[in-house]
């Protein structure tokens, strides 16, 4: 390419003016366009209301989502103001059309807030095909409405209309999300409940009050939970067996409020929480960093002091000291600093000075008291690291190093690129689909693994039984990051083979079964591929239609073909796909391999809390919660018709 074949000039230099920025780069402020995006909206507008709350001024929210697939979010705190502010109009106006603009930047307004960016009340406006805002102050109603974030109703003289008489005050906001920018808009009502009730275990003097009136009859929950997040940890351990009270602490240390719960169950995973100034962040941070770390140096104090480690012994490693523990670690910060704006991850280095101190101080002043609590926990400590030394043991003599282009049995195909950036594996079930993929691939960039049959659902086995299983240890040398178990960590991402792990298994029950135990596998021993986004679901066609007249086309799902036939005019035939074998080289690089023109799904955790305890549920041991949960949710499934 010459110069002359592309201008760059001022012409290609384009200012996004007001909130045209968020419609064109949306993933940029709330994740992604999907149902977790989706679901974002209104937790940006709740966190709002829920800072009026820290602040002192609200007691109660409520959450309706509308039969029109709106959502109307309602508070009795002071009202966004309606004055008129500097730039000219209401402040109502530059709250909802103007990025980094609110309250939250004024220390006197908010001292601690969720609503770091000052962005939320206007990404929601940008990203919703209508919305409309009601306030209550000062003995009158305001309205406002836009439309995809532009203002649909004139201000008088700069300020909003009275559109009523007011008793109380308040802020009522009912937004409808913009087809344009979301793959779906319907909200996922199970987890927004799960976010609600967790909203009301860290502020124990709110009252949230959920309605869903897309269903008949209307679904209503309010959830209250004046024990905080002590009733917090003892809902997460509602199924299992207590080895300890419920421990709870709180503290304060330069300006940054701390408040701790935890309890110790006779399971062999911990399960510790973050959350700042009420946002979970998924990924932790500073505030957990300053927890572990000066939990670990008490209990390692103690065990020596008691003789459970004599001068000989090596310390317990912090993960040996949190087995079994549940923690839930909340901190109010003034001034929060998050990666990124869904505030995955606490970044202030001051919170964990903070959490170190309180912790350092509370917890030591617990365990002088209650002696027989803490034998418990060192007790837990103990026995985690004896099973720790026997597993490393366990995983030195069962995972042996082998090559990188083909494992023991020569399963792996691997392909020739070793930038791990641009490389891909496929897991495929079964010798013919295997055969098949190691055709049709680009033995550049894609690997292709193939698996015989299901492998073991690590939920119900034990650590030796997860190692000693062939598939799994395939899996784990062609992956190249190692295999965390709980107990030690010896995963590392950064060593990761392939940029994409893709599962490809057939569309029926059996592949979908085979796609879940792999999927509990990478989620309870190798989290941060999924977490960092490496983990995808092939989604391999189940029709191919040949009309007598026109184009052969792929439809991938029942409704497709249901589409195609209210559509096409005109005879043709129909050909299904039992399984991945039965496609030639050129059909399955064509509908599932190659990346221009292939679908995936790319797995994502929107709901940590909720994930691990559904994966307990549907893969554990105990069928009575399994089948009742089945029950509830059978409406949701999509059938093979």
């Amino acid at each position: 390419m010459t110069n002359s074949d592309t201008q760059y000039s001022a012409q290609n230099i384009r200012i996004l003016e007001g909130l045209e920025a968020v419609r064109a780069r949306p993933g940029m402020y709330i994740g992604s366009v999907s149902t977790r995006g989706l679901n974002h909206l209104i937790y940006e507008i709740v966190d709002n209301a829920v800072d009026e709350h820290l602040a002192g001024y609200c007691t109660e929210i409520r959450v309706t989502l509308e039969t029109d697939g709106s959502c109307t979010v309602t508070d009795n705190g002071r009202g966004i103001p309606v004055d008129m502010h500097e730039k000219g109009v209401s402040a109502e106006r530059v709250v909802f059309t103007t990025l980094h603009a609110g309250g939250k930047f004024d220390n006197e307004a908010y001292k601690t807030s969720g609503g770091l960016h000052g962005v939320g009340s206007s990404v929601v406006n940008a990203l919703s095909e209508r919305m409309t805002v009601r306030i209550c102050s000062g003995g009158n109603i305001y309205e406002d409405r836009y439309e995809r974030g532009e203002p649909v109703m004139d201000l008088v003289n700069g300020l909003l209309p009275v559109v009523g008489r007011a008793k109380g005050t308040g802020t009522t906001i009912n937004f409808l999300p913009d087809p344009e920018i979301f793959e779906k808009t319907r909200f996922k009502e199970d987890d927004i409940k799960s976010r609600l009730h967790e909203t009301a275990y860290l502020n124990p003097e709110l009252t949230i009050y959920y309605k869903d009136l897309r269903i008949e009859p209307a679904q209503e929950e309010t959830f209250s939970e004046p024990d905080g997040i002590a009733g917090f940890i003892r809902a997460l351990n509602k199924t299992k067996e207590a080895v300890t009270d419920v421990i709870t602490f709180h503290g304060n240390a330069d300006g940054i409020e701390v408040d701790v719960a935890l309890q110790y169950v006779n399971e062999f995973h911990e399960n510790v929480l973050g959350f700042c100034n009420n946002i979970y962040n998924a990924e932790g941070g500073t505030h957990l960093t300053g927890f572990k770390s000066v939990f670990t140096q008490v209990i390692n104090n103690y065990a020596r002091s008691l003789g459970t480690l004599k001068e000989k012994d090596a310390n317990f490693n912090g993960a040996d000291i949190r087995n079994g523990m549940t923690a839930v670690i909340s901190i109010k910060h003034p001034d929060p600093r998050f990666e990124g704006q869904t505030k995955t991850k606490l970044d202030n280095q001051d919170a964990a000075k903070a959490v170190s101190q309180v912790t350092g101080e509370e917890i030591v002043r617990y365990f002088d008291r209650n002696l027989e609590t803490l034998k418990a926990v060192i007790d837990c400590a103990e026995k985690a690291a004896k099973i720790r030394k026997k597993e490393e043991q366990i995983k030195t003599n069962l995972i042996k190093p082998q090559k990188f282009s083909f494992d023991s049995n020569g399963k792996l195909a691997n392909c020739t690129s070793r930038d791990a950036s641009k490389c891909e594996i496929f897991i495929v079930e079964g010798d013919s689909a295997g055969g098949s993929a190691k055709m049709a691939r680009d033995r550049m960039y894609q690997a292709i693994l193939p698996i015989r049959g299901k492998i073991l659902n690590v939920e119900k086995a034990s650590i030796d039984k997860i190692l000693a299983n062939a598939e799994i240890k395939t899996m784990i040398n062609a992956f190249g990051c190692g295999f965390s178990e709980g107990y030690g960590n010896d995963f590392d991402i950064s060593k990761l083979r392939y940029d994409k792990i893709i599962i490809m298994a057939d569309a029926d029950v059996d592949g979908a079964h085979i796609s879940t135990l792999l999927l509990t596998l990478f989620y309870r021993f190798m989290p941060d591929l999924i977490y960092e986004g490496h983990v995808y679901v092939a989604m391999p066609p189940l029709y191919k239609v040949l009309p007598k007249k026109g184009e052969e086309e792929y439809l991938y799902d029942d409704y497709a073909l249901a589409r195609y036939r209210k559509n096409h005019k005109g005879d043709f035939t129909l050909q299904r796909y039992k399984g991945l074998g039965e496609m030639d080289a050129e059909q399955l690089w064509e509908t599932t391999l190659d990346p221009a023109r292939r679908k995936m799904k790319q797995v994502q955790i929107e709901d940590a809390i909720n994930a691990s305890s559904i994966t307990e549920l549907l893969m554990g041991s105990e069928v009575p919660p399994r089948r009742n949960f089945i029950h509830d949710h059978a409406a949701d499934a999509q059938l093979d018709i």
